[in-house]
Formats: structure tokens, sequence, C-alpha cells
């Protein structure tokens, strides 16, 4: 049994599976490993050159590279926003040593805003147990739609949509009374 080539081969597994995108750079900028959300991210980013990093991110990758000499080898994270036409992405950079490299390479994870909200809006509407119509309302409004347009996107009433918000705003509060009862009680 090859157990490097079983290890490479899950890890390549797992870090397809992110959400988030995942690349990882030489200290000089360049693509060791970019995983399918991390080319579709740059490819956003720089619709032009697909060959190389993207501008802003070579901007996180430069600042990292600097701070080594400010902070040599303790642990450093450089976290950035980058806003385009269609969502803002969130970037993250570190250090990171790798057996197979003599020196540490550049970790960068790229995380769309508006995925991440609509993940966390999905998880609130099963959480308050909402309906598919509620839940459909608060994806929007997590999207930071106002009332008007969610009416207009979901072609309702806009007095329907203040019904809804506040049926979601009635569960989202009994849960959250129901928890905080519960930690009353633990302690």
């Amino acid at each position: 049994m090859n157990t490097s080539n079983n290890s490479e081969t899950f890890i390549q597994a797992v870090l397809e599976g992110f959400v988030d995108g995942i690349l990882v750079l030489t200290d000089e900028q360049e693509v060791m490993y970019a995983n399918t959300i991390a080319h579709a991210i740059c490819t956003q980013l720089d619709k032009e050159q697909t060959d190389r990093l993207p501008r802003e991110l070579q901007q996180v990758c430069q600042i990292l590279v600097e701070s080594k000499d400010l902070y040599g080898d303790r642990p450093l994270m450089i976290e950035s926003d980058i806003c385009t036409g269609e969502t803002t992405l969130r970037i993250w950079a570190q250090w990171l040593k790798l057996q197979a490299t003599q020196s540490a390479c550049i970790l960068l994870r790229l995380q769309d805003q508006n995925q991440a909200t609509q993940g966390l809006a999905i998880a609130e509407a099963q959480k308050w147990n909402l309906t598919p119509r509620e839940t459909e309302i608060w994806l929007l409004r997590r999207a930071g739609y106002k009332r008007r347009e969610i009416a207009t996107e979901l072609y309702i009433a806009e007095d329907t949509v203040k019904k809804h918000l506040r049926n979601i705003q009635f569960k989202r509060q009994s849960v959250q009374d129901e928890e905080d009862w519960q930690s009353s009680q633990a302690s």
C-alpha cells in the first residue's frame, strides 16, 4: 500500500471539499495548489489573466511577506476584504510549513461573503423551524434586501413580507428564550 500517494489523494479531496477557495503559494507567489473554488474566484477577480495570481491577492501576499521581517516566525494571519461588483471576498493569508518544501509557503483562504451569509441564513431557518416561504424571505433579508425589494422579488405584497418577518422574529425569539431558560436551569 502506497500511503504517501493515498495521503496526497486524501488531502486533495479534503481541500476540494471546502466551500472556501484554498490556494497554496510559494513565498514568491507561484501557485503550488488551487482548489476548484479558488480557480473560480481568481477568474472572477481577473478575467483576462488566468495564468497568474490576481493583483488583489498579490497585495495580500506581499503584506504577509513584508511582515516576516517584523514578526519573524511567530504565527501571523493577514485578513482583508475585497469588494467586487458581485460580492465581497474575505481573504486570510498565513504561513504554512510543508515537509515537501524547504521554505515556508503561503496559504490563502478565500471566502465569498454572500455564500457565507446564505449558509448562515439557511442554518438559522432550520434552527428556528421556518416554513419554506419564511426561509425564502429570510434568505433575501440576510442578503440585504429591504421589505419592498423582497416583495418585488417574490411577487407578494409588502404587508405579507412584514407579516412573515414578524413571524420569523417571533420564532427566533422563542428559540432564544428556550436556550436562555435551559442555560439558567443548568446553572
